[in-house]
């Protein structure tokens, strides 16, 4: 390998990379499972221990503007073109590399190989968020209580931590930035609220949604209670196994099986389908009541196709045959040979045609 220069890094790199080119064609016969286990916590650390280096030269190079020579606009760039990495990689690189200049004992841990990329990388960011107007001490004690943490918890263990760790070293100031945290999130969530329903042409609508976690719990709720209802035997027998249900417990206390995507969307018509409508907006002057539109013939038990009062078309036997629930009714324009299937309250016009 080439010498590098007399700087005591490049020594160590050259000698560094000089010992893993001889391990290129080692036979890895002989080595037991101790040996395997010991050698993969070993090279973990040593992963570690080569990228708290390594950044700690991108930081130098930023400060040594090593892409001046090249032309380059920024170190990042440079970097991404040397090393044949994309540019957000590399853009990423620099800013942990700035980044752990600042939070000296995350570099250390890494250092020593006692806290990883992934782990040095997901402490920051939590440390970063922190409130700009927190004292330098609570700074430094969720730094140290991080790195303690990072020993026993892998990096997902960590993000969830490091959302919480004023709670740990400074309750009164984490209880204050838990619910500003939570009510910038609820606003985020109130912004990106949406629904988007596309009709595939075969009788099905493909549909998206986006809600604010609180409306989802409510959501959740509503079909649970509808998934339980439908299928009381199931329940009872998964309530006597004592399954585990991540979608909740039923009223009664008892676990039950997780719902399926099939018995969720069945509870989501259903869920549509109980409601009455007196409570949302009026819509052209009528109830939000979707109106089925077919001849007397049809809703006498012909043949034939429905329509929506949305243009869409439907099998006339399904408003027909809809189980009746209280409210819900046919009723016909006398003279014009057509009729509507509407449910809700019994409101109706002089025309004869129900709404909800």
């Amino acid at each position: 390998m080439e010498v590098l220069g007399q700087h005591v890094v490049d020594r160590g790199v050259a000698v560094a990379g000089a010992a893993l080119a001889e391990l290129g064609e080692a036979s890895l016969l002989g080595l037991d499972q101790a040996a395997v286990a010991g050698s993969l916590v070993a090279l973990s650390a040593l992963e570690a221990q080569v990228a708290e280096l390594k950044h700690r030269v991108v930081a130098h190079a930023v400060d040594v503007r090593v892409e001046e020579p090249t032309g380059a606009t920024t170190t990042a760039t440079w970097l991404a073109r040397a090393t044949r990495t994309t540019r957000r990689s590399a853009r990423r690189a620099v800013h942990l590399a700035e980044a752990l200049e600042r939070f000296a004992l995350v570099r250390r841990a890494m250092a020593a190989g006692g806290v990883n990329l992934e782990q040095a990388t997901v402490v920051v960011r939590a440390l970063e968020e922190l409130p700009s107007d927190l004292p330098t001490w609570v700074i430094a004690e969720a730094e140290r209580a991080l790195v303690e943490l990072a020993a026993s918890h892998d990096a997902d263990d960590l993000r969830v931590l490091g959302d919480r760790v004023l709670a740990l070293v400074a309750p009164e100031v984490g209880e204050a930035h838990e619910a500003a945290q939570l009510a910038a999130a609820e606003k985020d969530a109130e912004r990106a609220t949406k629904l988007t329903l596309t009709p595939d042409g075969s009788g099905r609508v493909h549909g998206r949604f986006v809600v604010p976690e609180l409306h989802a719990a409510m959501l959740r709720k509503m079909l649970m209670a509808l998934v339980v209802h439908d299928r009381p035997a199931a329940d009872a027998a998964a309530e006597a196994q004592g399954a585990d249900c991540a979608d909740g417990a039923v009223p009664g206390g008892g676990p039950v099986r997780r719902a399926s995507a099939d018995e969720l969307g069945r509870a989501v018509c259903e869920l549509l389908e109980r409601l009455d409508g007196r409570e949302a907006p009026k819509v052209g002057g009528t109830g939000a009541t979707v109106v089925v539109t077919m001849t007397l013939e049809t809703l006498q038990g012909g043949l034939a196709s429905a329509v929506l009062d949305t243009g869409d078309r439907v099998a006339a036997r399904r408003p027909a045959g809809s189980p009746a629930r209280p409210g819900s009714f046919p009723s016909c324009s006398v003279g014009r040979a057509r009729c509507s299937t509407k449910g809700g309250s019994s409101a109706s016009s002089p025309q004869r045609r129900s709404s909800r």
